[in-house]
C-alpha cells in the first residue's frame, strides 16, 4: 500500500492551508505489494481479533499508547479496554504484526463452510463483436490466445458473440457448437428467452486446462456477420441483405443475468472481456452517434461540454447489475469512429474493470495488454476506508470506486490491481486546527479489506484437505497502514515539504471533475486560476514584491518560476503541459471525444509518478546506445539542439520514442542493439507499466518525425493549434505574471 501526501508537513490551521494555495490531500495505491519506500507489510493472521476503538472504530496500531489492560486510540484519544485474548497475545509482542509495524496485512477467517471456500474457480467470458471486420476479429483472436496462456489451471472460460443476435459457444463436446438467439431491434424489448434456456451455464463455461484446443478451434470459426449474412442472402437470389447491427447492450444485460445465477456458487468473481469495433446501434442501450459532427459549429453549441456527459443512464444502470451478479467488465474498443465512450465507460469503471481504446488494428497492443492484465495479481470485493485524527477529515474522494450508500468515507472496489490508485483531499473539522503545543501529531489510517483467489500451488499441504486439492480457495485479508505526519509552523515548511507529483494528481482529478460537470473550458480556467493564486500566495509569503508609494511595483518583480522553493519549481511546467494535453485541449484542435474519455479513465487510476510521465513526458539523451548523456531535458527543440546528443529517448507513458537526430554519426547502430543500456531501460519501463506502451524508432532527416516533435510542447502555444510558434511556455509564464500582478493589486 503506497501512500503519498501533497505535503509531508500538514498546515497548522485553515488560514495556513488557504495561504499556501496548495491542495491538501493524498493518493493511495492499496493493493501495491510495498509502500512508497519499497517496504512490505508485516503479515499475520486473525484479523478479526484486531482491537478497534469504541468511539471512532479505528484499528489498534503502533502509535497507540498501550498498558497492561487498556490502550489509547492514536486517532481520537479514546481509552479502550483490552479484551482478555488480546492481553495474552500482546504479552509476546515480537510475534504480533500490529505490534511490530504500522503497515500490516492480516488474514481474515472466511464465513461459510470449507466447501463454500473452495468453490472459487476464476471465470472469464469473452464477448466478441461480429458486426466488425476480419482485421478486428484477427486481433481479438490473438488477444484471446494470449489470454488463454495467462489463465491459471482451474479457470472456466466462456465465449459469446453479439451482432443482431447473440451466439453462445459450447466447447466441451468433440466439436464447438454455437446456439443463437435473436436480439429485438428496439430499445425497450429484452430477449424472448433467458440464455440459461438456450444453453445451461455450466455447459457454456468450459475448464481451460481440458478445453483449450477446442476454445482455440471455436475462435477460428468466427467471421464478421455482415460478410457471411450478405453472401447467404445473395445465394438465395436476394439483391442485397444488410444484416448487422451491434446489439451490445442487450447482450451484456442478458450475459450478466446468465452469470448471476451462479455467483457465490461456481464463482466469486467473473471477468467479462467485451471487444467492440464501434458504437452499439441495435436493441437496448443503442447510442445516437449523430451528436458528434459538424453541427456544433452551426448551432453554437460547446462541443467540449456537450460530448463529455453520457447520453443515456443505461450503461451506468447495467454496471449495477454487473456488480450484483459478481461481474467485472473490461471494455476493449478497437475503432476510430465515434463510439460514445462517455456513455459506455461506466460499464467498465463502475464494475471495477478497465477501458482500453485502440484507434486501429495495425499497431494495436491489445494482445500484450490482455496477457499483462491477466498475469498480474488482483483483489476483489474490496472495501477501502480512510480515517483521520479528530482535527481534520476526508473531503472529496477520487477514483474508480463507488461510495457506500450508508457509511461516509467508505468506498467499495469491485476489482483492484496493484496499480489502481485513489485520491482524497482533506478539510479541517473546525477553525481551531492542530495544536501548536501538544505532542499529538496528525494521524491517517487507511484500511483495505479484500479477497484474493489462491491457486492450489499457493497453499501448503497442511492448509489443504484431500477434497480441496487441485481447487482454488478464497482468502479474505485486511491491510492497514497508519501514518503520522508533522505540522508546519510556517509557510516555508509547507512549501519545503511539497510533493509536486501528488499535487499534480489531485489537480488532474479536480479538472476532470470540472470538465465533466461544466465543460473543458471551465476545467482549463480552474487550472489557470489555481496557478495564478498559488504564484501570488508564494510571492506574498516570501515578500518578493516591493511596495513603492503605497502601491506594489508589479510584474517585473514577480517570481513566476518559484526560484526560492525547489519543490514548487516544476509546477508551472506541469500546468502548462496539462493545458496542452488532449485531456484539456479544445474539440476544434482535433481532439477526438472518445480519446479524451479514454485519457480521463486512464489518468484517474495512475499513481503520481506515472501520471507525471503521462502529462509531462520524460526526455533523456544518450551519447551512444550504451552511454546516458543527460537524464532529463525540458520538452523543447532548444534543449535538443543545445544538448548535442545524437540519441533521445522519450517516455510519454502510453508511447515510447527513440529518436536519432539528423546529425547523429551514421556509425551508431539503428535501431539500438538488444543488449545495450538504452534497450535495457526501454524493457524495464515496459515491464513496470500497467499498459503496453507503443514503441517507435525514428531517424531524424529520414523518417517522419511528427510523432516525436508533437511532444516538444514548450514552443507550442498553450491555447492554439499546437504548431510551433514564438509563443509557448515563455509566453505562458508572461501571461501568468500579468495575471498575478492584477490579482495582487
Amino acid at each position: 500500500m503506497a501512500v503519498r501526501a501533497t505535503v509531508s508537513r500538514f498546515p497548522i490551521d485553515v488560514d495556513a492551508q488557504e495561504a499556501s494555495g496548495l491542495p491538501w490531500g493524498l493518493t493511495v495505491t492499496p493493493f501495491a505489494a510495498k509502500d512508497e519506500n519499497g517496504i512490505g507489510p508485516a503479515y499475520g493472521s486473525n484479523g478479526h481479533l484486531l482491537p478497534r476503538c469504541e468511539n471512532c472504530y479505528a484499528y489498534f496500531n503502533t502509535y497507540c499508547d498501550l498498558d497492561q489492560w487498556a490502550w489509547n486510540c492514536s486517532l481520537c484519544g479514546t481509552l479502550n479496554g483490552l479484551p482478555s485474548d488480546a492481553i495474552s497475545r500482546y504479552s509476546n509482542p515480537q510475534s504480533i504484526a500490529e505490534m511490530t509495524s504500522s503497515f500490516i496485512d492480516l488474514e481474515f477467517p472466511l464465513d461459510g463452510s470449507e466447501e463454500e471456500m473452495t468453490q472459487a474457480r476464476p471465470v472469464y467470458v469473452a464477448a466478441i463483436d461480429l458486426s466488425s471486420s476480419e482485421e478486428f476479429l484477427e486481433l481479438t483472436k490473438s488477444a484471446l490466445l494470449a489470454a488463454l496462456e495467462a489463465l491459471s489451471p482451474g479457470a472456466l472460460f466462456g465465449l459469446i458473440t453479439f451482432s443482431h443476435k447473440i451466439g453462445l459457444y459450447d466447447v466441451q463436446g468433440p466439436i464447438p457448437v454455437v446456439k443463437n438467439v435473436f436480439i429485438p431491434p428496439d430499445v425497450e424489448s429484452s430477449l424472448s428467452l433467458e440464455l440459461e434456456d438456450v444453453m445451461p451455464l455450466l455447459q457454456f463455461l468450459a475448464p481451460v486446462e481440458t478445453c483449450k484446443d477446442r476454445i482455440t478451434a471455436a475462435l477460428e470459426t468466427l467471421r464478421p456477420i455482415t460478410s457471411w449474412e450478405r453472401s447467404a442472402g445473395a445465394a438465395q437470389g436476394m439483391d442485397s441483405v444488410l444484416m448487422g447491427g451491434r446489439g451490445f447492450g442487450t447482450a451484456m444485460e442478458a450475459l450478466f443475468n446468465y452469470l448471476g445465477s451462479e455467483f457465490g456458487n461456481t464463482f466469486a468473481l467473473a471477468r467479462v472481456f467485451a471487444f467492440l469495433s464501434g458504437p452499439p446501434d441495435y436493441g437496448r442501450g443503442q447510442l445516437d452517434t449523430s451528436r458528434y459532427g459538424e453541427q456544433y459549429a452551426s448551432k453554437r453549441v460547446d462541443a467540449d461540454r456537450a460530448l463529455l456527459p453520457e447520453q443515456t443512464p443505461f450503461y451506468k444502470d447495467l454496471a449495477t447489475i454487473a456488480v450484483q451478479s459478481g461481474v467485472c467488465v473490461d471494455v476493449f474498443a478497437v475503432t476510430n469512429e465515434y463510439t460514445d465512450l462517455a456513455s459506455l465507460k461506466f460499464l467498465s469503471i463502475e464494475s471495477g474493470g478497465s477501458l482500453f481504446l485502440y484507434s486501429s488494428t495495425d499497431d494495436s497492443t491489445l494482445p500484450q495488454d490482455m496477457f499483462r492484465m491477466l498475469n498480474r495479481p488482483y483483489a476483489f470485493n474490496c472495501v477501502l476506508r480512510l480515517r483521520t485524527s479528530t482535527e481534520f477529515k476526508p473531503g472529496n474522494s477520487f477514483g474508480h470506486f463507488f461510495p457506500d450508500p450508508q457509511y461516509e468515507n467508505l468506498q467499495h472496489i469491485i476489482c483492484c490491481d496493484s496499480y489502481a490508485t485513489y485520491a482524497y483531499d482533506f478539510d479541517f473539522a473546525d477553525n481551531s486546527g492542530f495544536s501548536r503545543h501538544s505532542g499529538d501529531q496528525p494521524v491517517v489510517q487507511i484500511a483495505f479489506q479484500y479477497t484474493v483467489v489462491v491457486p492450489p500451488e499457493g497453499l501448503s499441504n497442511s492448509e489443504m484437505s484431500s477434497s480441496s486439492r487441485g481447487k482454488h480457495t478464497l482468502q479474505r485479508r485486511l491491510r492497514i497502514r497508519t501514518m503520522q505526519f508533522g505540522t508546519a509552523h510556517n509557510i516555508n515548511e509547507i512549501y519545503d515539504s511539497v510533493d509536486h507529483e501528488v499535487v499534480l494528481a489531485l489537480l488532474v482529478h479536480k479538472v476532470i471533475l470540472a470538465s465533466l460537470e461544466q465543460g473543458v473550458r471551465e476545467g482549463r480556467a480552474l487550472l489557470h486560476d489555481w496557478l495564478v493564486i498559488l504564484t501570488a500566495q508564494y510571492n506574498d509569503a516570501f515578500q518578493l514584491v516591493q511596495y513603492k508609494n503605497g502601491n506594489k511595483s508589479m510584474s517585473s518583480q514577480i517570481d513566476i518560476t518559484f526560484s526560492q522553493c525547489p519543490q514548487l519549481e516544476p509546477l508551472p511546467r506541469l500546468v502548462f503541459a496539462l493545458l496542452r494535453n488532449p485531456l484539456l485541449r479544445f474539440h476544434e484542435e482535433g481532439v477526438h471525444p472518445d480519446y479524451r474519455i479514454y485519457l480521463q479513465c486512464l489518468f484517474s487510476v495512475l499513481e503520481p509518478s506515472s501520471l507525471h510521465c503521462g502529462i509531462y513526458p520524460a526526455l533523456m539523451s544518450y551519447s551512444t546506445p550504451d552511454t546516458l548523456a543527460y537524464p532529463r531535458h525540458s520538452l523543447s527543440r532548444a534543449a535538443l539542439i543545445t544538448s548535442g546528443s545524437p540519441i533521445f529517448f522519450l517516455d510519454a507513458y502510453t508511447t515510447l520514442i527513440v529518436f536519432y537526430s539528423s546529425t547523429a554519426d551514421p556509425s551508431i547502430p539503428f535501431p539500438p542493439p538488444q543488449d545495450c543500456l538504452l534497450r535495457q531501460t526501454i524493457n524495464k519501463v515496459k515491464q513496470e507499466r500497467s499498459i503496453t506502451p507503443k514503441l517507435m524508432f525514428i531517424r531524424g532527416g529520414q523518417d517522419d518525425a511528427t510523432a516525436f516533435e508533437n511532444y516538444l510542447i514548450e514552443e507550442q502555444d498553450v491555447d492554439g493549434s499546437g504548431f510551433a510558434s514564438a509563443m509557448g511556455f515563455v509566453s505562458f509564464l508572461d501571461d501568468i505574471s500579468q495575471r498575478v500582478a492584477e490579482y495582487m493589486k
